[in-house]
């Protein structure tokens, strides 16, 4: 699978009929590619959308539901399997063991720490934060002794998939923290001009897409401002920046070398194909940029053409496998 400038597989003269595609790119040994799912019900509506089923389909790719109550052994047989681990000749995307280290929002930032990206494009970091494990009445204290500043983004330490994982609030003082439940991952707010940048990664493929995000938060906000505020939710479509009329120096997306060494390296140390990151440009900078956020196995039915990157990316997996 190409990289290209968008990875966005889009066609010349608008969507193609399906009928055309069919059975494009099947291995010759292979009649049938069968994916099995381990997911929500939420994301299963999310991500098996009738458009990506019925692509898949003309493509010789059929997704089968894996039944958590009898064995793996007497279902399929699967050529990939997402969320399970399995025999040896099966794909499994992603091993658990590697998923369950984005699940503390602690560890996943400290692989971002780490990297030893060239800066020719731009520097990537991470925002300071600080764990509070218990007793919320201490935060006060420790915020200080860690030298950190408001406003303050709380989140919570694990992410589970529920609702109340992506629970996130935007504190403008100290004592207010001790209002919400630990544990719980405080991280200093950079402000980024009100755009976030979702990057989402399938296999070696990136898209990256704008979100709206929190405004940018002044020194008279501050005087003015106290308590804790809920986030409203990036993630959901109605977030989107795309095609809103932005300043070119806050829309503007960060250089495609830099997210491809990122989305590269975090591959390799994650042990993950299928994530997104979360980025922000810090207002006033041209090139400095957090990630802020790892999440496994994102909202990508939210993801523009994520039916033809998808499609594309199982029939290389499984292509790969008969090459070896």
């Amino acid at each position: 699978m190409k990289l290209s400038g968008a990875i966005s597989h889009s066609r010349a003269d608008g969507e193609k009929e399906e009928a055309e595609e069919a059975r494009v790119g099947v291995p010759p040994a292979v009649a049938k590619i069968v994916v099995g799912y381990a997911l929500t019900s939420k994301k299963k509506k999310s991500f098996l959308q009738a458009k990506f089923i019925r692509l898949a389909s003309n493509k010789g790719i059929e997704f089968v539901a894996v039944d958590l109550k009898r064995p793996l052994s007497e279902q399929g047989p699967f050529d990939i399997v997402i969320h399970k681990r399995v025999h040896p000749e099966v794909i499994v995307l992603d091993p658990p063991d590697a998923i369950e280290h984005l699940r503390n929002r602690q560890s996943m930032l400290e692989e971002v720490a780490d990297l030893k990206l060239p800066d020719c494009y731009g520097r990537v970091c991470i925002p300071r934060q600080l764990v509070i494990s218990n007793n919320p009445t201490s935060i006060p204290d420790e915020v200080t002794k860690a030298g950190l500043k408001v406003p303050l983004v709380v989140k919570p330490l694990v992410v589970d998939g529920s609702a109340k994982s992506h629970e996130l609030f935007l504190a403008y003082d100290q004592c207010s923290l001790a209002k919400l439940e630990t544990p719980m991952v405080l991280q200093e707010f950079v402000n980024h001009g009100g755009i976030l940048f979702k990057v989402y990664i399938v296999g070696e493929s990136i898209k990256v897409v704008r979100r709206f995000s929190l405004p940018d938060v002044t020194q008279c906000d501050l005087s003015k401002i106290s308590g804790v505020f809920r986030f409203p939710r990036v993630s959901s479509s109605a977030a989107s920046a795309e095609g809103a009329n932005l300043d070119p120096t806050i829309a503007e997306l960060p250089p495609r070398p830099l997210l491809e060494g990122l989305a590269r390296e975090l591959r390799l140390r994650l042990g993950l194909r299928l994530f997104n990151v979360d980025v922000i440009r810090q207002n006033g900078t041209k090139d400095l940029y957090y990630v802020i956020d790892i999440n496994y196995f994102p909202g990508f039915g939210k993801m523009p053409e994520y039916e033809h990157i998808f499609t594309d990316f199982f029939l290389d997996l499984v292509q790969s496998k008969y090459k070896q």
